[in-house]
């Protein structure tokens, strides 16, 4: 057996009783509504609140920090997790990273950021090859990070 179903032109007989039933309940389902939401059920159908003269002009504003017109002042910072980057002062953003500082076997040694030594951004090559003697490089303690930065500002001539 098949039904057919036509469409009609209106709406369908129950939903024009329930309309009616709405609309000649209105006023109580209005207060019902303010008394549920403190009066925000009506005040939502006041005028808005007048707003203040919109500005002239295109007005556009980033969250970003200014930038500076001063060319960066870049040195070599050792992070915490033994990140190995140069990193420019007058911003504080790293402009290349260069290696980390890894512990294999209870040494830590740099290395160099290369895809040999496993890393997915290698750095720039003009830069590896300036740094290449220093990849595996034993760092041991401060003065051993003290002479790293050094020997990556002179080879880089920060």
């Amino acid at each position: 057996m098949v039904d057919i179903i036509s469409r009609r032109d209106g709406p369908r007989p129950e939903d024009e009783r329930l309309r009616r039933v709405i609309d000649a309940n209105r006023p109580t389902l209005n207060r019902m509504a303010d008394h549920l939401t403190n009066g925000a059920w009506s005040a939502r159908k006041q005028q808005p609140a007048a707003t203040g003269p919109e500005p002239s002009g295109l007005m556009i504003h980033t969250a970003r920090a200014s930038t500076t017109t001063e060319p960066p002042k870049p040195f070599v910072r050792i992070a915490v997790n033994g990140r190995v980057s140069v990193v420019d002062s007058n911003t504080g953003r790293q402009m290349h990273h260069l290696g980390d500082i890894r512990r294999r076997d209870g040494i830590e040694s740099f290395r160099l950021a290369t895809r040999e030594n496993g890393f997915f951004s290698p750095v720039d090559p003009d830069l590896a090859t300036a740094l290449s003697t220093l990849d595996g490089e034993p760092v041991r303690g401060r003065d051993g990070e003290r002479a790293l930065i050094d020997a990556i500002g002179v080879r880089l001539q920060l």
